[in-house]
């Protein structure tokens, strides 16, 4: 049993018992490869939420209205990843458990992985729709198989080819280019093909995971690996909609905002505002 957060995600302060959704914050970077800070992530969208409406007139559907707890952020072994990965996997499965949706706030892309492995331990016949700006299928990052650069490998070393669907990605090495071609469901360089995998996958389990720099650094410059040519905030929301009220979502996560690299604040804004949207249609 979870305990209500008292700083909460707008509106998101239903109990653990009547919630359909509960949110968990995984403040971790430790593997980050450029520059740090996505750990203050999950504390900033909630600062920040309160600054928009709990309506979205995209959907015409409120917060208000469903069923949300705001569990607030994992207290994290710093410095020891696979420890760090541990305790993500327990929230996440306890959540999957109890039959409810976990949705993890990060924190670097990695924590992808701890939520994943319970997911898919659920879900055997578990698919991920991805959205970046990089295919994250190193097999290693300096000597590290347990990075950022590598969550995606790490996924279909648990389910294998033909079930990662990625979108949006513009940047890689040539090997993870050669690899996906291979092993995964890659879409570059735009979001344009997401209604295909939706009609696609149609009931089968899917793990949504969303990699905030998808977006392109003019609309999202509050990230640790910035990269040119992305997607506009309006491709972003109509693609993620769609996925997340298309298909069957069983866990999902948003990642990689680092607030203090945007000043002006807009990068939290557009974290706040995604994540209304895909809980709304979720």
């Amino acid at each position: 049993m979870l305990n209500k957060n008292v700083e909460t995600f707008l509106a998101c302060d239903k109990s653990y018992n009547d919630a359909d959704i509960v949110l968990f914050g995984a403040p971790f970077d430790s593997t980050t490869s450029f520059r740090p800070g996505t750990r203050f992530g999950p504390n900033a969208v909630r600062s920040e939420s309160f600054g928009i409406e709990t309506y979205s007139p995209y959907q015409n559907r409120d917060l208000e209205d469903i069923k949300v707890m705001d569990s607030g952020d994992i207290e994290l072994s710093i410095g020891d990843t696979e420890a760090v990965l541990d305790q993500i996997t327990e929230r996440a499965q306890g959540i999957l458990n109890d039959n409810k949706i976990p949705f993890m706030i990060g924190g670097e892309h990695l924590v992808t992985l701890g939520a994943f492995r319970a997911a898919a331990e659920k879900y055997p016949d578990i698919h991920i729709v991805h959205f970046d700006a990089h295919a994250d299928l190193r097999e290693d990052y300096l000597g590290v198989k347990n990075s950022h650069a590598c969550v995606l490998r790490r996924c279909w070393d648990i389910i294998g080819d033909d079930r990662i669907h990625q979108y949006g990605i513009r940047s890689g090495e040539k090997s993870e280019f050669m690899f996906a071609k291979q092993h995964t469901d890659m879409h570059p360089f735009s979001l344009d093909d997401v209604p295909q995998i939706v009609r696609e996958l149609g009931k089968k389990p899917v793990y949504f995971t969303l990699d905030l720099d998808v977006l392109d650094p003019s609309v999202f410059p509050g990230t640790g690996t910035p990269e040119p040519g992305g997607v506009s905030f309006e491709e972003l929301r109509r693609a993620a909609t769609a996925v997340c009220s298309g298909l069957n979502i069983v866990a999902c996560d948003v990642n990689e905002l680092s607030p203090h690299y945007d000043a002006s604040g807009i990068s939290t804004a557009a974290a706040c505002k995604i994540i209304r949207e895909i809980l709304l249609a979720i």
